[in-house]
């Protein structure tokens, strides 16, 4: 691909007041109800035990090829400034980031992976580190201001050595992209079995992410020559069964350039509305998760308050179950010492203590206790007396067991979470629904909201 790319002004990011699309902002919002320090979902999350992710609040567009397939120069068109280098070699030699910001800059590996810590596992792939890079530019053209663009190496066959394992790299880059271009070029390169093989791993897993494109169509001589070019690389991707399926789609693209008219369909603008497609669909995906996640603490916090409800009763019971076992253990000893006391006593002495009523109702109560006691042996006495002891201890161990409680919250901690609970419920649901409206709006009218 090649054509001249407009310069652009390095504070044109501020320049447009109030430049901010439905969209970024939809997604911002969303962005920031996760990650508020006091009263976002993940810290609320986090007090119930579940854990979160915040949604990204732009998409992620993985481009690759092999090399010299157009794929830097189509970044530099979409964004409208000369940012990636471009040429015939291979000029990206690791992955690149280009995203939207306030200012120019150009960011190392480490400085990247401190932007974007979910790609922070690529520092397990041996030499990938130092082939990581960021550029950062203050393009707002077409909806840039909502992509991350990720440029891969060229990819070719033979004995080229790359300082990585590209093919690994790129493929665990793929599971986390949200859109995946692939380039095929006609000059002799579309057919790099490093890029089919790629390709056919990925379309295992993330077929409905994968979008192919004839990149430097204009170059390609004829209609004739095109076609030839195309029946080529469809025949060979047939062959693969994985990439062999219904509703086959390459559009013909390049890069136009009014120093060189041409006479070839350019699909170009095919290729935005798909990123266009999967940023609608992306935000629509977010406002899903977010009502999911306010769905899952709710229930995480419901089940919180309930649980402690239910630990308070059961305490409750091992409390009135401990304190019955232990009276009952010391019951035991203490009659055993008021009969040791009362049998040491004289009739008189009981007289005068209870009366003679007393004495004489104690002594028809105890009257079958003391004969079925003065009946054994006074071994088998002994033996009676250590068995009662022995209960007594048992019992009062058992009392000290079953009178065990859990954990349960506090008067705060409960209010806390019964207000958290009410701010998911009520606030940030309410938001969603706000953001969704506000997102509908831009498609359907008014009527139709009501």
């Amino acid at each position: 691909m090649s054509g001249k790319v407009r310069g652009r002004s390095a504070a044109n990011a501020d320049s447009v007041p109030g430049s901010v699309s439905c969209d970024e902002r939809i997604l911002r919002d969303c962005h920031n109800m996760y990650i508020q320090p006091d009263s976002g979902l993940i810290t609320i999350a986090q007090s119930v035990g579940v854990t979160l992710l915040p949604p990204r609040k732009k998409i992620t567009v993985m481009l690759m090829g092999n090399h010299s397939a157009g794929k830097s120069s189509f970044i530099n068109w979409y964004i409208e400034e000369h940012i990636q280098r471009t040429g015939v070699a291979i000029e990206t030699q690791g992955f690149t980031f280009v995203t939207s910001g306030r200012k120019r800059e150009s960011l190392t590996g480490n400085a990247t992976l401190h932007l974007y810590p979910h790609f922070k596992p690529l520092q397990e792939f041996k030499g990938v580190s130092e082939y990581l890079g960021t550029e950062i530019c203050t393009s707002r053209q077409k909806r840039f201001s909502l992509v991350t663009f990720v440029d891969t190496p060229g990819l070719v066959d033979g004995d080229m050595k790359y300082p990585f394992d590209v093919d690994q790299a790129v493929l665990w880059l793929g599971d986390l992209c949200d859109l995946i271009l692939v380039f095929f070029d006609p000059m002799g390169q579309a057919l790099c079995k490093r890029t089919l093989n790629i390709v056919e791993m990925l379309n295992e897993k993330h077929g409905d992410r994968l979008r192919f494109y004839l990149s430097k169509a204009d170059e390609a001589g004829g209609e004739s020559d095109r076609q030839r070019v195309m029946m080529q690389i469809v025949q060979e991707l047939c062959k693969r069964p994985g990439l062999n399926k219904c509703g086959f789609d390459m559009p013909t693209i390049y890069v136009p350039n009014a120093n060189k008219p041409s006479r070839c369909v350019n699909q170009i603008e095919e290729v935005c509305r798909t990123i266009e497609k999967t940023i609608n669909q992306t935000v629509q995906n977010t406002l899903n998760s977010l009502e999911k996640d306010c769905e899952l603490i709710s229930e995480a916090i419901t089940d919180t308050l309930h649980n402690d409800r239910q630990c308070s009763v059961n305490n409750r019971r091992a409390r009135c179950k401990g304190c019955a076992l232990g009276l009952l253990g010391f019951t035991i000893p203490l009659l055993m010492l008021a009969a040791l006391v009362l049998g040491s006593l004289s009739k008189e002495m009981l007289d005068l203590v209870i009366g003679a009523d007393g004495t004489k109702a104690l002594s028809i109560y105890l009257a079958p206790v003391v004969r079925a006691f003065e009946s054994v042996s006074g071994e088998m006495q002994l033996y009676i007396c250590g068995g009662l002891v022995l209960l007594s201890f048992i019992l009062l161990i058992l009392s000290r067991f079953s009178s065990r409680t859990k954990s349960t919250l506090s008067g705060k901690q409960k209010r806390q979470l019964q207000e958290k609970l009410e701010y998911v419920q009520e606030v940030v649901k309410s938001k969603k629904k706000e953001l969704y409206e506000e997102y509908l709006r831009q498609s359907v009218g008014d009527q139709d909201m009501n």
